[in-house]
């Protein structure tokens, strides 16, 4: 792989600053700024309408109705915002229903932290997605390019629209493309826990997400301080002013604002720049302790503005760093008030692109760029706000480089991936030559498990453990971001991840049965199936194939049914990758009818197993197995003489009858 320096030279621009000026300079950022302003007033919330020429949807969210709940539910009070901002899980009846795709995007998600939302956020769009205005909405947008966009609390509960909107989008049509999504928020605190971000990460939704933040905004950082030192009347209160109170809440609304006259802004300044910069600390060590600190954590795209330009950042890690140094860097000749800093996205977005119209060079002052990449990350400096001489300088201009490293690495990863695909090809080669060897006598699966020819059968293990190490290296760096959004999605990658499938998982089976791991551990397929196998399947069903080539479909439970187009010679690999583990089963299960004594448990044996027969039926009848499950000391062909033997007894003939 190409070092890091040769990749620098060879950039001519660099990333984060070239698309924070083709973001400011471009109509986005100021008509979804338009479209919440217009939200503000709205009586239902939000607001919808196209951008002038019907091709794209702005639907604006108003956070101040979650301001008033909040406020009258006690948060407009310093220290009572701990419950209204506290991480909530998704696993509420509804809200697992409304966002199942995040919920249940990682089979080990169970075991680890669960995917949390702010609660104040994740009660408000429950609220709001239950009205009729709602539904409607949904359903003229769909199918439609759409901008999710909100303010402060109201981005919140965008970004919560958008995930639903994604969710739903990737439910209901599982072989078309996702309609064109995009969440801009603008000043919003963070929404969810780390678990969150790894599970938009794993869905690749990363990109659909765009938070502007501005460089003195204290709301987008002030969720990483603990829950109980959180001044959530500051939140409240920001979201409250945007808006002439009503007579019937104006004593709320007083409540709030005299709490923010009140508070020490030095104070909290110092607070915040304190907790920001522990969790940045965290993310630098190796082994990060754990903090008594929040959970919450960035994802997406963040757009760090100042009046000098705006810098992208894509990698979550890259996001906590930047948002920590920009908020520390004071080169502002006139400080903004709290209230000024949090509402002022209109003249940014206003002076943004005047900025980037002035003819733009670097300061003689300024160090010597000894590349067009560093006076690019110059540039991406200067737009973040931080004087090139400030001590924070240093720390940015790494972040910068290594979020734009990060961004066009997994590209480069992939293309790396494909050489290391092509150098194990021995590997699988040796495992297709093992299976070859034995398909007329017992086949390879039996084979495997009974160790024939122990040389052989060593190598072939030894490739089989190779192969699975490759794998779950490849899915590692994808739920990591390091690959493309749509790896997974690849026909390259989809056809090379079910051949191996469908040519090792019957040595997984096999091994596991071995060792008798069925017997300890439980059945293969409820407990030792690999995770790899498990998104294997789901790649698959999400290409869409049909039943004229390797099917995952009927290979998730087994009935009679089902019926598969027919072929003119038998399959190179068997098409249901857990059959062994099936038939395994059925023996197991013959064994014990034979001894069964009770009718009713018996009559249910044997109903499970003549389902079982009818499915593999079908299977051989249709050719998708392959050879060697026919061969004469197949565990297959084996059990079929042991049913064939049972069938014959007078009171299993009389049960199968009702049948």
């Amino acid at each position: 792989m190409e070092d890091a320096g040769g990749e620098e030279e060879a950039s001519l621009f660099e990333t984060s600053h070239v698309l924070g000026a083709l973001l400011a300079s471009s109509p986005l950022l100021a008509r979804s700024w338009d479209r919440c302003v217009a939200a503000t007033a709205a009586a239902s919330g939000f607001v919808h309408g196209d951008d002038g020429g019907g091709g794209t949807v702005y639907v604006a969210f108003s956070g101040l109705q979650a301001a008033l709940s909040a406020a009258g539910a006690g948060a407009g009070v310093a220290g009572g915002g701990a419950d209204a901002f506290a991480p909530v899980g998704l696993g509420g009846d509804t809200a697992r229903q409304m966002f199942a795709p995040l919920v249940s995007a990682d089979p080990d998600a169970a075991a680890g932290e669960p995917v949390a939302v702010q609660a104040l956020a994740l009660q408000s769009f429950l609220k709001l997605s239950g009205s009729p205005d709602f539904q409607m909405l949904l359903s003229q947008i769909r199918g439609k390019a759409v901008v999710f966009t909100g303010h402060s609390l109201g981005g919140n509960i965008a970004a919560l629209a958008a995930l639903h909107y994604l969710c739903i989008s990737s439910s209901s049509s599982t072989y078309a493309p996702a309609p064109p999504v995009l969440c801009v928020t603008f000043g919003s605190p963070l929404l969810g826990n780390e678990a969150l971000s790894s599970a938009i990460l794993r869905e690749r939704w990363g990109g659909n997400f765009c938070h502007v933040v501005s460089q003195h905004d204290i709301v987008p950082r002030l969720l990483f301080c603990p829950m109980d030192v959180i001044p959530a009347h500051l939140i409240v209160g920001m979201q409250l002013q945007q808006w002439p109170a009503r007579p019937s809440q104006a004593g709320v609304v007083t409540a709030v604002t005299s709490c923010m006259t009140d508070t020490d802004k030095d104070a909290l300044r110092l607070m915040i720049q304190a907790h920001v910069g522990a969790v940045a600390m965290e993310q630098k060590l190796d082994s990060p302790a754990t903090l008594g600190g929040s959970s919450y954590r960035p994802f997406g795209t963040y757009v760090l503005c100042s009046r000098d330009g705006a810098a992208c950042v894509d990698n979550p890690t890259a996001a906590v760093q930047m948002l920590y140094a920009t908020f520390t860097s004071w080169s502002s000749p006139v400080m903004e008030s709290l209230e000024a800093a949090h509402s002022s996205y209109s003249n940014l977005l206003l002076k943004i692109p005047q900025h980037l119209l002035r003819k733009r060079y670097l300061r003689v002052d300024d160090a010597p760029a000894t590349s067009n990449y560093d006076a690019g990350v110059s540039l991406a400096l200067e737009a973040t706000g931080i004087d090139a001489k400030a001590t924070e300088a240093s720390t940015v201009r790494q972040w910068l480089k290594t979020s734009k490293r990060v961004g066009r690495r997994p590209s480069l990863n992939c293309a790396h991936l494909a050489t290391k695909l092509g150098r194990i090809a021995p590997c699988r080669a040796q495992i297709e030559w093992y299976k070859a060897l034995f398909d007329s006598e017992m086949g390879y699966y039996d084979a495997f498990k009974q160790r024939q020819s122990f040389k052989k059968f060593t190598n072939a293990n030894m490739c089989r453990i190779k192969l699975g190490q490759f794998w779950d290296g490849v899915l590692m760096m994808l739920d990591s971001g390091k690959l493309p959004h749509d790896f997974h999605r690849r026909a390259k990658w989809v056809n090379a991840a079910r051949f191996y499938q469908l040519l090792v998982e019957p040595l997984d089976i096999a091994d596991y049965h071995r060792h008798n791991l069925h017997r300890t551990r439980g059945s293969y397929m409820l407990h030792g199936r690999q995770r790899r196998y498990e998104l294997f399947d789901r790649w698959w069903k999400e290409k869409g194939c049909t039943a004229t080539s390797i099917n995952v479909t009927h290979a998730t439970a087994p009935s009679s049914s089902r019926r598969w187009s027919r072929r003119s010679k038998s399959a190179g690999l068997t098409q249901d990758p857990c059959f062994w583990a099936r038939v395994e089963d059925a023996r197991e299960q013959t064994e014990s009818a034979q001894s069964e004594r009770d009718p009713v448990e018996l009559a249910m044996k044997l109903e499970e197993l003549q389902e079982f027969e009818r499915y593999a039926d079908d299977l051989v009848a249709s050719k998708e197995v392959s050879v060697d499950v026919l061969a004469p000391q197949s565990s297959y062909t084996l059990w079929v003489e042991e049913w064939k033997q049972f069938k014959l007894r007078d009171e299993v003939k009389t049960m199968l009858l009702q049948f």
